[in-house]
C-alpha cells in the first residue's frame, strides 16, 4: 500500500477550529493552494476550470468542536453531529474524524500565478496539507435523483 504524502498546503483565514464554516457552502473567504515546485508541472491547464476539487489532511482534528451554533461530539464510530441529537454513524456524516481524515471541498478557481491557485470558498484551517487537486465537471460529478437520508428537511 502506498502512502499519501502531501502535493502542497493551504492557506486561509482560519486559524482556530471555531473560525472554520461547517461546511464549504457558508464560506465566501477567499485563501491560496500553494502547490509544492516538484508538483507545479501537474498545474498546466487548470486554469480553464472554475471549480476544483480539493482533498485534504484533517490535521487538526479534535473529538469535540463548537462552531457558533453548530456542535459536534464525536463517539468513536458513532458521532453527534451538528444538525441532529441523535448519534449516528461515521459514515453517514461528513465530521472530520475519521480513520482515514481526508476532507474534501469544492472551491471556486479565482486566479493561478505559477505554484499558487487562489481561490474561494475555502473552509479549513491555515496550514492544512494538501492532497490531491481533480477539476469539478459537472457531468461526471452532478447526480440527479439523490436522497439525502437522515438530512432529509434539517438542510
Amino acid at each position: 500500500m502506498r502512502k499519501l504524502k502531501p502535493i502542497g498546503i493551504i492557506h486561509t483565514p482560519y486559524k482556530r477550529d471555531e473560525e472554520v464554516p461547517f461546511q464549504a457552502f457558508e464560506s465566501e473567504e477567499v485563501g491560496e493552494i500553494e502547490v509544492f515546485k516538484e508538483y507545479e508541472e501537474g498545474l498546466k491547464d487548470i486554469e480553464g476550470f472554475s471549480h476544483l476539487i480539493i482533498l485534504y489532511l484533517f490535521h487538526r482534528s479534535i473529538k469535540r468542536s463548537v462552531k457558533k451554533k453548530h456542535f459536534l461530539k464525536s463517539l468513536g464510530l458513532l458521532v453527534k453531529p451538528y444538525l441532529d441529537d441523535t448519534p449516528r454513524g461515521l459514515f453517514a456524516t461528513r465530521s472530520p474524524n475519521r480513520p482515514n481524515p481526508i476532507g474534501l471541498t469544492i472551491v471556486q478557481l479565482l486566479k493561478r500565478e505559477g505554484n499558487i491557485l487562489r481561490v474561494k470558498g475555502i473552509d479549513m484551517l491555515d496550514g492544512t496539507p494538501l492532497l490531491d487537486i481533480k477539476p469539478y465537471v459537472p457531468k461526471f460529478d452532478q447526480k440527479n435523483n439523490v436522497k439525502i437520508g437522515w438530512l432529509e428537511g434539517k438542510v
